[in-house]
């Protein structure tokens, strides 16, 4: 027996003898055992693989000095010049070097963070900005 399952607004897959199974922020390794633990009462030693077909786009918001301001789906591991291309690119009043990434830490860790780029280390590759991956939540701003 196999399926293929996508996972739902509300973070739950439908399966055959099971109905809806919670999988959202759930590792596939861990979800495939239990729901080989519960598959149990009816298939005599299941055996269950998970693979994922198509990650999660990830949301984030973008404003201040661009074309397009507001929220935008990326691929995963998209960085902060996807996310400026995906609202249309700097406008005329955009300072090149007042672009910011503000991400939420957790809540014990305080403030959230305020990380700074320049549009050239953007678009030549350099330093920390070849290496920076958004993540739901961001809100990239543009001064």
């Amino acid at each position: 027996m196999s399926a293929k399952a996508r996972v739902r607004q509300d973070g739950k897959i439908s399966l055959p003898f099971l109905n809806d199974v919670e999988a959202a922020g759930i590792p596939p390794n861990v979800l495939a055992r239990r729901l080989q633990a519960r598959l149990k009462d009816f298939i005599v030693n299941p055996v269950v693989t998970i693979s994922l077909e198509e990650p999660k786009p990830i949301q984030i918001s973008v404003l201040g000095e661009v074309t397009k301001p507001g929220n935008v789906q990326l691929e995963p591991g998209a960085g902060v010049i996807q996310a400026l291309g995906a609202a249309g690119g700097l406008n005329d009043f955009a300072s090149r070097d007042m672009i910011f990434v503000i991400r939420q830490t957790q809540p014990e860790a305080g403030a959230p963070l305020r990380i700074r780029f320049t549009y050239e280390s953007l678009t030549q590759v350099r330093g920390r900005s070849a290496t920076f991956r958004l993540q739901s939540g961001d809100v990239v701003v543009v001064e």
